[in-house]
C-alpha cells in the first residue's frame, strides 16, 4: 500500500539520485565546463581570495650580493551570498488516495512530476548562468492592451514564464500579481498575457516570478554591469573584462585578434567561445571559406562543436545574437554549500501538506553561487551582426 511515508522514501532514496544527475548532465555546455565544488563556502556566503597578478618573480644578481627582497603577490577578495534555488512538485491527496493500492499508479504520478520538475529546473538554471542576477527578462516598452505588451526581446522561451512586470518607477503591476506568458509574437516583439492587467507598465521591466535580484551572478553580469562583486569596473580593472565593438561588420580577423589579445596582454587562455545559434552560424560562414570549420564532439562537455583557431564555438538559446563571449573556463567555478536536495522538516518529512488545501509539496533545494576568478580574462565582442538593411 502506498503512503506517505514511502512515497518520502521513494523520492529521498531513488528519485534524488536520478534527479540530481538529470540537473548535472547535459544542462549547457558551460555548465560542463566549469568546476563545481563546495570549497570556498563559509556559512552562507562564498569567500576567496583570488590572485589578482604578482609584483616580482626571477631577479637576476651577482653572487656575491644579498639575495633579492621578496615581493608580495596582489590579491582582491570575493565575497558573494549563495543563491537560493528551488524546485517545487504538487501532488494532491485526491490522486493519492486513488493511487494507494497501485504501486504502478503511483509511480507513474510521480514520473510525471519530476519530469515537469527536471525540465523547469534545467531550463531556469541555464538561463541563470547566462543572466546578470537580476532576473530579468526584458524591458517593456509600451502596453498595447490589457493582456498584450511590446518588448525590447522576445524568445521562444518566454512562453509559459510566470513573470513581474514592473513600471519605470519600479512598481509591480496588480500589487504585486505575476502574470503569465501564453504566446509571443516574435514578427511584432509582443507577449501575450494569460490574465488582463490595468496597471500601467510602459518604459518599465519584465522580471522572472519572485526572482529580482535573487538569481545566480550569471555571464551577463561580468559583461554588463557597471559593478562585479561589489567591485566597480571603472575604478578597477582587474574586474573589467575586454569589450569590442564589431559596429555590425564581424571578420574572422576580428575573432583571431580578441583571442591573441587576452593571451598577449592578460595571459588568458582562452578555451571557449560562446554565442546564439544564429550567431554561430555566422561564424561558421566566415571561416568556412578557409575550410578550418571542425565539426566534433568535445571531451570536456560532450557537445558537438565549430572551432576557431582551435577553439570550440557553443551556442547557447539564451545567450543574446549581438555578443560573441570568449571565456576562459578555468577562471569559472560554481560554489555550492551542496547538490540538489530535498527540503526536509524537523521530522525528516519531504512531503508536506498545503496549509488550507488537499495537497502535498515536496521542495528541492540548491545554495550556490557561479563566481569568476578573473573577470579581466575574459572578453566579448559586441553588435556583430550586419545593421538592417545591409
Amino acid at each position: 500500500m502506498i503512503t506517505l511515508q514511502n512515497a518520502d522514501a521513494a523520492l529521498k532514496d531513488y528519485y534524488l539520485e536520478a534527479i540530481s544527475s538529470q540537473l548535472n548532465d547535459n544542462l549547457s555546455p558551460f555548465f560542463s565546463a566549469i568546476e563545481k565544488n563546495s570549497a570556498n563556502v563559509a556559512g552562507k556566503d562564498v569567500k576567496l581570495a583570488v590572485l589578482r597578478g604578482y609584483a616580482g618573480g626571477i631577479v637576476s644578481g651577482e653572487e656575491e650580493e644579498s639575495l633579492p627582497t621578496p615581493y608580495k603577490n596582489r590579491y582582491a577578495t570575493i565575497s558573494m551570498p549563495l543563491k537560493n534555488l528551488y524546485g517545487t512538485i504538487e501532488i494532491s491527496d485526491k490522486a493519492i488516495r486513488a493511487s494507494r493500492e497501485s504501486t504502478g499508479a503511483f509511480v507513474n504520478l510521480l514520473n510525471a512530476e519530476m519530469e515537469g520538475l527536471v525540465l523547469s529546473a534545467k531550463t531556469s538554471f541555464q538561463r541563470m548562468l547566462l543572466g546578470d542576477g537580476s532576473g530579468k527578462l526584458c524591458k517593456i516598452i509600451k502596453k498595447l492592451s490589457t493582456t498584450e505588451a511590446q518588448v525590447d526581446e522576445v524568445k521562444d522561451y518566454f512562453v509559459g514564464l510566470v513573470v513581474d512586470c514592473e513600471n519605470a518607477m519600479g512598481v509591480v503591476a496588480e500589487s504585486g500579481k505575476a502574470l503569465m506568458i501564453s504566446a509571443v509574437d516574435k514578427e511584432n516583439s509582443t507577449v501575450i498575457f494569460s490574465a488582463p492587467t490595468t496597471s500601467a507598465i510602459d518604459n518599465g521591466t519584465m522580471y522572472i516570478h519572485g526572482s529580482k535580484d535573487r538569481e545566480i551572478t550569471g555571464l551577463a553580469a561580468i559583461f554588463d554591469n557597471d559593478t562585479v562583486y561589489g567591485y566597480d569596473k571603472s575604478e578597477d580593472g582587474y574586474f573589467a573584462p575586454y569589450k569590442v565593438d564589431c559596429k555590425n561588420n564581424l571578420t574572422e580577423t576580428a575573432l583571431s585578434d580578441v583571442l591573441d589579445h587576452m593571451e598577449e596582454c592578460f595571459n588568458s587562455k582562452i578555451n571557449f567561445i560562446l554565442c546564439s545559434y544564429k550567431t554561430r552560424k555566422l561564424i561558421a560562414s566566415l571561416v568556412d571559406a578557409n575550410r578550418r570549420v571542425v565539426n566534433t564532439i568535445d571531451a570536456r562537455t560532450g557537445y558537438g562543436t565549430v572551432t576557431v583557431n582551435d577553439v570550440p564555438v557553443y551556442a547557447d538559446k539564451y545567450c543574446p545574437d549581438d555578443r560573441i563571449l570568449f571565456l576562459n573556463t578555468d577562471d569559472f567555478a560554481l560554489y555550492q554549500l551542496c547538490d540538489w536536495e530535498w527540503l526536509e522538516d524537523e521530522d525528516g518529512k519531504i512531503l508536506k501538506q498545503i496549509p488550507g488545501k488537499a495537497a502535498y509539496t515536496a521542495t528541492l533545494v540548491k545554495y550556490a553561487e557561479l563566481i569568476c576568478r578573473k573577470p579581466c580574462g575574459q572578453a566579448m565582442l559586441y553588435n556583430v551582426h550586419p545593421s538592417d538593411g545591409e
